[in-house]
Protein backbone atom coordinates (compact mmCIF):
# COMPACT_ATOMS: atom_id res chain seq x y z
CA UNK A 1 0.00 0.00 0.00
CA UNK A 2 1.43 3.37 -0.95
CA UNK A 3 0.78 5.73 1.92
CA UNK A 4 2.91 8.53 0.45
CA UNK A 5 -0.02 9.90 -1.53
CA UNK A 6 -2.10 10.49 1.55
CA UNK A 7 -5.56 12.00 1.52
CA UNK A 8 -6.17 15.47 2.95
CA UNK A 9 -7.26 14.14 6.37
CA UNK A 10 -4.05 12.14 6.62
CA UNK A 11 -1.96 15.16 5.62
CA UNK A 12 -3.71 17.19 8.32
CA UNK A 13 -2.95 14.44 10.82
CA UNK A 14 0.72 14.59 9.83
CA UNK A 15 0.79 18.34 10.46
CA UNK A 16 -0.79 17.84 13.87
CA UNK A 17 1.87 15.24 14.62
CA UNK A 18 4.62 17.71 13.62
CA UNK A 19 3.26 20.40 15.92
CA UNK A 20 3.47 18.19 18.99
CA UNK A 21 6.71 16.45 17.97
CA UNK A 22 8.74 18.24 20.60
CA UNK A 23 6.82 16.51 23.38
CA UNK A 24 7.07 12.96 22.01
CA UNK A 25 9.91 10.79 23.35
CA UNK A 26 10.45 8.62 20.25
CA UNK A 27 10.55 11.31 17.55
CA UNK A 28 13.40 10.61 15.14
CA UNK A 29 13.52 6.90 15.93
CA UNK A 30 12.62 4.11 13.52
CA UNK A 31 10.88 1.03 14.94
CA UNK A 32 10.23 -2.36 13.36
CA UNK A 33 7.41 -4.45 14.84
CA UNK A 34 7.05 -8.00 13.54
CA UNK A 35 3.61 -9.57 13.53
CA UNK A 36 2.35 -5.98 13.41
CA UNK A 37 -0.85 -6.47 11.47
CA UNK A 38 -3.12 -7.55 14.29
CA UNK A 39 -3.38 -8.32 17.99
CA UNK A 40 -0.43 -7.52 20.23
CA UNK A 41 1.76 -6.35 17.35
CA UNK A 42 -0.81 -3.87 16.07
CA UNK A 43 -1.27 -2.45 19.58
CA UNK A 44 2.49 -2.09 20.04
CA UNK A 45 2.88 -0.40 16.65
CA UNK A 46 0.11 2.09 17.41
CA UNK A 47 1.64 2.88 20.80
CA UNK A 48 5.14 3.45 19.41
CA UNK A 49 3.75 5.64 16.63
CA UNK A 50 1.78 7.68 19.18
CA UNK A 51 5.10 8.34 20.94
CA UNK A 52 6.60 9.72 17.74
CA UNK A 53 8.41 6.75 16.21
CA UNK A 54 8.26 5.98 12.52
CA UNK A 55 6.91 2.47 12.79
CA UNK A 56 7.40 -0.30 10.24
CA UNK A 57 4.94 -3.16 10.69
CA UNK A 58 5.89 -6.54 9.33
CA UNK A 59 3.90 -9.69 8.62
CA UNK A 60 3.12 -12.33 6.05
CA UNK A 61 -0.38 -11.10 5.16
CA UNK A 62 -0.65 -7.68 3.46
CA UNK A 63 -4.34 -7.03 4.26
CA UNK A 64 -4.10 -6.68 8.05
CA UNK A 65 -0.82 -4.76 7.73
CA UNK A 66 -2.40 -2.20 5.42
CA UNK A 67 -5.48 -1.83 7.62
CA UNK A 68 -3.39 -1.27 10.76
CA UNK A 69 -1.07 1.18 8.99
CA UNK A 70 -4.04 3.16 7.73
CA UNK A 71 -5.48 3.43 11.24
CA UNK A 72 -2.14 4.63 12.60
CA UNK A 73 -1.83 7.29 9.90
CA UNK A 74 -5.38 8.45 10.57
CA UNK A 75 -4.47 8.77 14.24
CA UNK A 76 -1.57 11.05 13.39
CA UNK A 77 1.25 8.50 13.50
CA UNK A 78 3.77 7.44 10.89
CA UNK A 79 3.61 3.83 9.78
CA UNK A 80 4.56 1.71 6.79
CA UNK A 81 3.42 -1.88 6.18
CA UNK A 82 6.06 -4.22 4.72
CA UNK A 83 5.20 -7.85 3.94
CA UNK A 84 7.95 -10.13 5.24
CA UNK A 85 8.31 -13.72 6.42
CA UNK A 86 10.59 -13.55 9.46
CA UNK A 87 11.38 -17.26 9.19
CA UNK A 88 13.03 -16.64 5.79
CA UNK A 89 16.45 -14.97 5.91
CA UNK A 90 16.21 -13.63 2.35
CA UNK A 91 12.89 -11.98 3.22
CA UNK A 92 14.38 -10.38 6.35
CA UNK A 93 17.39 -9.14 4.37
CA UNK A 94 15.00 -7.53 1.90
CA UNK A 95 13.18 -5.87 4.80
CA UNK A 96 16.41 -4.46 6.19
CA UNK A 97 17.49 -3.06 2.84
CA UNK A 98 14.11 -1.45 2.23
CA UNK A 99 13.85 0.10 5.68
CA UNK A 100 17.46 1.32 5.81
CA UNK A 101 17.22 2.91 2.39
CA UNK A 102 13.95 4.71 3.05
CA UNK A 103 13.99 5.48 6.77
CA UNK A 104 17.55 4.99 8.02
CA UNK A 105 18.83 2.95 10.94
CA UNK A 106 16.32 1.01 13.01
CA UNK A 107 16.86 1.69 16.72
CA UNK A 108 13.75 -0.06 18.08
CA UNK A 109 13.07 -3.69 17.19
CA UNK A 110 10.08 -5.55 18.62
CA UNK A 111 10.18 -9.26 17.84
CA UNK A 112 6.52 -10.05 18.32
CA UNK A 113 5.62 -12.41 15.45
CA UNK A 114 4.58 -15.78 16.81
CA UNK A 115 2.46 -18.82 16.14
CA UNK A 116 1.31 -21.61 18.41
CA UNK A 117 0.17 -25.21 18.43
CA UNK A 118 -1.95 -26.21 21.41
CA UNK A 119 -4.03 -29.18 20.23
CA UNK A 120 -2.00 -32.31 20.93
CA UNK A 121 0.84 -33.61 23.12
CA UNK A 122 4.33 -33.46 21.68
CA UNK A 123 4.52 -37.11 20.62
CA UNK A 124 1.51 -36.55 18.32
CA UNK A 125 2.66 -33.22 16.90
CA UNK A 126 3.49 -33.42 13.17
CA UNK A 127 7.13 -32.46 12.45
CA UNK A 128 6.04 -29.71 10.06
CA UNK A 129 4.08 -28.01 12.86
CA UNK A 130 7.11 -28.18 15.15
CA UNK A 131 9.24 -26.60 12.44
CA UNK A 132 6.69 -23.85 11.78
CA UNK A 133 6.52 -22.86 15.46
CA UNK A 134 10.28 -22.93 16.05
CA UNK A 135 11.09 -21.16 12.78
CA UNK A 136 8.71 -18.26 13.44
CA UNK A 137 9.07 -17.89 17.21
CA UNK A 138 12.82 -18.48 17.60
CA UNK A 139 14.54 -18.38 14.22
CA UNK A 140 12.61 -15.21 13.31
CA UNK A 141 13.94 -13.10 16.22
CA UNK A 142 17.46 -14.36 15.50
CA UNK A 143 17.17 -13.32 11.85
CA UNK A 144 15.79 -9.89 12.77
CA UNK A 145 18.49 -9.24 15.34
CA UNK A 146 21.15 -10.38 12.90
CA UNK A 147 19.73 -7.97 10.34
CA UNK A 148 19.24 -4.87 12.49
CA UNK A 149 21.78 -4.99 15.32
CA UNK A 150 24.73 -3.82 13.16
CA UNK A 151 22.79 -0.64 12.35
CA UNK A 152 22.04 -0.10 16.04
CA UNK A 153 25.73 -0.51 16.89
CA UNK A 154 26.63 2.06 14.22
CA UNK A 155 23.95 4.42 15.58
CA UNK A 156 25.24 4.00 19.13
CA UNK A 157 21.88 3.06 20.62
CA UNK A 158 19.02 0.61 20.40
CA UNK A 159 16.15 -1.16 22.12
CA UNK A 160 15.23 -4.75 21.32
CA UNK A 161 12.04 -6.10 22.88
CA UNK A 162 11.37 -9.82 22.46
CA UNK A 163 7.76 -10.77 23.16
CA UNK A 164 7.88 -14.12 24.87
CA UNK A 165 5.28 -15.73 27.15
CA UNK A 166 4.80 -17.15 30.61
CA UNK A 167 4.86 -20.42 28.67
CA UNK A 168 8.60 -19.74 28.56
CA UNK A 169 8.62 -19.94 32.35
CA UNK A 170 6.01 -22.58 33.19
CA UNK A 171 4.86 -25.96 31.81
CA UNK A 172 2.22 -25.84 29.07
CA UNK A 173 0.64 -29.26 28.39
CA UNK A 174 -0.21 -29.70 24.69
CA UNK A 175 1.91 -26.66 23.97
CA UNK A 176 5.41 -28.11 24.17
CA UNK A 177 6.60 -26.71 20.85
CA UNK A 178 5.34 -23.23 21.74
CA UNK A 179 6.86 -23.50 25.21
CA UNK A 180 10.18 -24.68 23.79
CA UNK A 181 10.28 -21.72 21.41
CA UNK A 182 9.63 -19.27 24.24
CA UNK A 183 12.11 -20.86 26.66
CA UNK A 184 14.62 -20.63 23.83
CA UNK A 185 13.71 -17.00 23.13
CA UNK A 186 14.19 -16.14 26.80
CA UNK A 187 17.62 -17.78 26.90
CA UNK A 188 18.68 -16.10 23.68
CA UNK A 189 17.49 -12.72 24.98
CA UNK A 190 19.44 -12.98 28.25
CA UNK A 191 22.66 -13.78 26.39
CA UNK A 192 22.22 -11.15 23.68
CA UNK A 193 21.49 -8.54 26.37
CA UNK A 194 24.95 -9.13 27.82
CA UNK A 195 26.56 -9.07 24.37
CA UNK A 196 25.07 -5.69 23.48
CA UNK A 197 25.10 -3.70 26.73
CA UNK A 198 28.51 -2.23 25.91
CA UNK A 199 27.03 -0.85 22.66
CA UNK A 200 24.27 1.06 24.50
CA UNK A 201 21.67 -1.43 23.22
CA UNK A 202 19.09 -2.72 25.68
CA UNK A 203 17.54 -6.15 25.14
CA UNK A 204 14.43 -7.00 27.13
CA UNK A 205 12.02 -9.89 27.17
CA UNK A 206 8.31 -9.49 27.95
CA UNK A 207 6.47 -12.59 29.14
CA UNK A 208 2.70 -12.08 29.15
CA UNK A 209 0.18 -14.54 30.46
CA UNK A 210 -3.02 -15.21 28.54
CA UNK A 211 -3.76 -12.31 26.17
CA UNK A 212 -7.13 -11.92 24.47
CA UNK A 213 -6.00 -12.49 20.86
CA UNK A 214 -6.54 -15.06 18.12
CA UNK A 215 -3.40 -16.95 19.18
CA UNK A 216 -4.06 -17.51 22.86
CA UNK A 217 -6.03 -20.60 23.96
CA UNK A 218 -9.38 -19.40 25.31
CA UNK A 219 -11.10 -22.60 26.43
CA UNK A 220 -12.52 -22.18 29.92
CA UNK A 221 -11.27 -18.59 30.23
CA UNK A 222 -13.16 -15.35 30.69
CA UNK A 223 -11.97 -12.95 27.94
CA UNK A 224 -12.84 -10.03 30.18
CA UNK A 225 -10.25 -11.13 32.71
CA UNK A 226 -7.52 -11.89 30.17
CA UNK A 227 -4.76 -9.43 29.40
CA UNK A 228 -5.48 -7.17 26.43
CA UNK A 229 -3.04 -6.31 23.60
CA UNK A 230 -2.84 -2.75 24.91
CA UNK A 231 -1.48 -4.05 28.23
CA UNK A 232 1.54 -5.51 26.44
CA UNK A 233 1.95 -2.34 24.37
CA UNK A 234 2.01 -0.30 27.59
CA UNK A 235 4.94 -2.38 28.89
CA UNK A 236 6.85 -2.04 25.61
CA UNK A 237 6.39 1.73 25.72
CA UNK A 238 7.74 1.78 29.27
CA UNK A 239 10.81 -0.21 28.24
CA UNK A 240 11.76 1.94 25.26
CA UNK A 241 11.29 5.23 27.12
CA UNK A 242 13.41 4.38 30.16
CA UNK A 243 16.09 6.84 31.17
CA UNK A 244 19.42 6.10 29.44
CA UNK A 245 21.02 4.69 32.59
CA UNK A 246 18.07 2.32 33.21
CA UNK A 247 17.70 -1.21 31.87
CA UNK A 248 14.72 -3.44 32.73
CA UNK A 249 15.71 -6.77 31.22
CA UNK A 250 12.56 -8.82 31.86
CA UNK A 251 8.89 -8.18 32.56
CA UNK A 252 6.44 -10.88 33.63
CA UNK A 253 2.92 -9.69 32.89
CA UNK A 254 -0.10 -11.36 34.48
CA UNK A 255 -3.82 -10.58 34.61
CA UNK A 256 -4.96 -9.20 37.94
CA UNK A 257 -7.49 -12.02 38.32
CA UNK A 258 -6.97 -15.47 36.85
CA UNK A 259 -9.10 -15.90 33.72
Amino acid sequence: MGLGAASKPLVAARHAMSEKAGTLPLVGRVAVVTGGGRGIGAAIAAKLASLGATTIIVGRTPGPLESTARQIWQGGGRCEPVPCDVSDWQSVEGLRERVNEKWGAVTVLVNNAGIGSFAVPLHLLPPEQWDAVINTNLRGPYYCMRAFVPGMIAAGRGDIINISSLAGKNPLPNGAAYGASKWGLNGMSYSVAEELRAHNIRVAVVCPGSVHTELSPHEGKDPGRMLQPGDVAHVVAMLVTQAPQSFASEVLLRPTRKP
